[in-house]
């Protein structure tokens, strides 16, 4: 037990602790300050993401729940602002479709790789990936009008855009190489 509760797997706790808060603090009449909760819990959790496997590869202290809890973690905090930044009119929902079934077909093809004993890590596109979701997503959570900064919402969308084709690149990619794992000879 005293192996589980390593540093990297509490900061993966932390992210699934935290997306109940955020669905509360999600509603499009939420005050200023409720939207400023629901913002830095977000920006806390995503600052998790980086920290976790980077604290597990440095101390040499990554577990096979931490592989699988990880991944699942971030999907269901990024997932979760996805749909719900829907009805406050802040993404166009085909956009968050789209990523989501994106990362539940990658999360699928890792399951099958998994279950013959091959570990597909994520690719360096896949982390930008994440990069550029988090920072779109931690924009267009921020309260609109607290700070005046003109064309912050759009600066998010545009952020979320060019996620959206790192998403969908980066899973181009994934499916490749499963192919090429799984299915040899297949391609040219």
């Amino acid at each position: 037990m005293r192996r589980l509760a390593t540093v990297p797997n509490l900061l993966t706790a932390y992210r699934f602790a935290v997306v109940p808060f955020l669905l509360l603090c999600f509603h499009p009449d939420a005050s200023p300050g409720v939207s400023l909760l629901a913002f830095a819990l977000f920006l806390s959790a995503a600052f998790t993401d980086l920290a976790d496997g980077y604290y597990a590869r440095k101390h040499q202290i990554e577990t096979v729940l931490g592989k699988l809890m990880d991944p699942l973690a971030d999907k269901v905090l990024v997932s979760s602002a996805l749909i719900m930044l829907i009805p406050m009119d802040r993404i166009p929902a085909w956009v968050s479709f789209l990523i989501i079934a994106r990362e539940l077909c990658i999360t699928g093809l890792r399951g099958v790789a998994a279950s013959s004993g091959i570990v597909v890590a994520a690719s360096r596109l896949g982390k930008f990936k994440s990069i550029a979701q988090y920072t779109a997503l931690c924009i267009l959570i921020f309260p609109l009008g607290v700070l005046p900064i003109p064309y912050l919402h759009h600066l998010g969308l545009g952020i979320l855009y060019l996620s959206l084709a790192l998403t969908l690149w980066s899973g181009f990619q994934y499916f490749y190489r499963f192919q090429e794992v799984f299915l040899p000879g297949t391609h040219s």
